[in-house]
């Protein structure tokens, strides 16, 4: 079996979903909007440089989603898909997950981007499989603000890949695996896969890409 494996933000998506998210509730008024976008913007900083605690990010997004309980949290969601994801789905996307498709491939999103966020947004391109960092419920059925299980971020996306390839029947073995991502926090999963894609890559992936002989995928635009 052919597998690609895609991440999302800034691969699929020409923005950062979570980034996104977390500007525009500030920007919503949901949440104190200077000191919701400082925080952010510090997180988002962290990420581009490696440096991120996956677990405190998820426990500050949560505190906007909290805040605005359940039915709040997904009214803001539809606005967010309307007025900033959808404009934002690109044809180049669209394309490359219909060749994937019509040359028989199975197709998976591995996001570190929790499933709240995400979940509507494979939606929309049209992917079923979604294999995102999954927020852990209260009694209340809704989000605590701690992650369930392991988050799907940097080695942790090996991990559930391999729990989501085990459920099907399937191992590393079994199945020949393309992983397509822009950033070196994918490094450990891009170099586990039998056919890393660096995909708008930030600059220290695509020398790493450059290096090892990896294909190169610039989809949204020349670097």
């Amino acid at each position: 079996m052919n597998i690609s494996l895609f991440d999302l933000d800034d691969t699929l998506l020409p923005i950062d979903s979570d980034e996104a998210w977390g500007n525009f509730m500030a920007r919503s008024g949901a949440v104190n909007a200077a000191e919701f976008a400082r925080r952010n913007a510090e997180f988002y900083e962290q990420y581009v440089a490696g440096t991120l605690d996956v677990r405190a990010y998820v426990r500050f997004v949560c505190e906007g989603l909290r805040r605005c309980g359940r039915a709040g949290s997904e009214k803001l969601r539809a606005q967010f898909m309307q007025e900033i994801i959808r404009p934002a789905i690109r044809p180049q996307a669209l394309a490359l997950l219909y060749e994937c498709r019509r040359a028989g491939e199975e197709i998976a999103i591995v996001t570190a981007t929790n499933e709240f966020i995400t979940a509507p947004i494979a939606a929309a391109l049209g992917v079923d499989a979604l294999i995102a960092t999954r927020l852990a419920r209260g009694a209340d059925g809704w989000v605590t603000g701690e992650i369930e299980g392991i988050a799907s971020f940097r080695a942790g996306k090996i991990t559930r890949v391999s729990e989501w390839l085990a459920a099907r029947g399937l191992d590393w073995d079994s199945a020949h695996i393309s992983f397509y991502s822009d950033s070196m926090n994918d490094l450990p999963l891009l170099e586990k896969a039998h056919q890393p894609v660096a995909t708008n890559p930030d600059a220290r992936l695509r020398a790493v890409a450059e290096k090892r002989g990896w294909r190169i995928l610039d989809l949204f635009s020349a670097p």
